[in-house]
């Protein structure tokens, strides 16, 4: 039976027995309905993972017993930054949560001339909040111990200019003559990506002043949501830890 893995970032490796979280013990016990003895794997998203057992259960509350640390080394040597454009409801759902089982590092949510999504006033907060639990939950089901950073939104002019250590900056766009295949190999890469509707002429112009190299996947276009799958898909190919 597989253990159920859950997203601990109060993890106290200091003690043997230590007092679940409450959102932690109400997943274990409440959602789940884990008993006395039942076990448990648990990560601070920081790179810490334990085993551990249900050590006390009570309605309110709940205990675990660490058994041993786990040593979970399954990162990508691939380093890379994902540049979103946001898009409405389930479509950016998909791209955060598959790019997480993909294994990107960090991801920044960016406000484009064709997005469908206002995130004025508190909106922003309330779906990064939202973006960052699917981040957990893919982490949780994909067996990453790391869960990757997510940047605030930006506009693309900002996000262009987020200071990063990129051997490679790409953005996708159909009409480009250069594909994935023709690129040299790359350990530290960003990927900008638009949303529903794509990149405008001018937006891909500014990406390529910011040194962003052109590259596209061949004669069909692809929704965004699964451009962000099949681009990080193919980069971990070549370049990562897939296949």
């Amino acid at each position: 039976m597989r253990t159920t893995r859950l997203y601990c970032p109060e993890i106290d490796d200091t003690s043997d027995i230590f007092s679940l979280p409450v959102s932690a013990h109400r997943h274990a016990v409440q959602v789940l309905r884990l008993k006395q003895g039942a076990p448990l794997r648990l990560f601070n998203g920081s790179g810490l993972e334990v085993d551990v057992v249900l050590e006390q259960v009570s309605k309110r509350e709940s205990s675990v017993r660490i058994i041993e640390r786990v040593n979970v080394d399954n990162e990508s040597p691939l380093y890379t930054t994902l540049l979103q454009g946001i898009s409405r409801g389930e479509r950016m759902d998909y791209a955060v949560q598959k790019a997480v089982e993909l294994g990107v590092n960090r991801i920044i949510p960016v406000e484009t001339e064709r997005c469908n999504v206002q995130l004025s006033g508190g909106r922003s907060d309330k779906r990064l909040a939202h973006w960052q639990g699917v981040m957990i939950s893919a982490c949780e089901q994909s067996g990453r111990s790391i869960v990757p950073e997510l940047m605030g939104v930006m506009s693309l002019e900002e996000a262009l200019l987020v200071e990063t250590k990129a051997d490679c900056r790409l953005v996708l766009d159909p009409l480009a003559a250069t594909g994935f295949s023709s690129l040299d190999k790359q350990n530290n890469i960003v990927l900008l990506i638009g949303p529903e509707g794509g990149l405008s002429e001018q937006e891909v112009q500014l990406a390529k002043q910011a040194d962003f190299q052109a590259v596209q996947f061949g004669p069909r276009i692809l929704r965004t949501e699964t451009a962000t799958v099949a681009a990080l898909a193919v980069i971990q190919t070549m370049w990562g830890d897939l296949g």
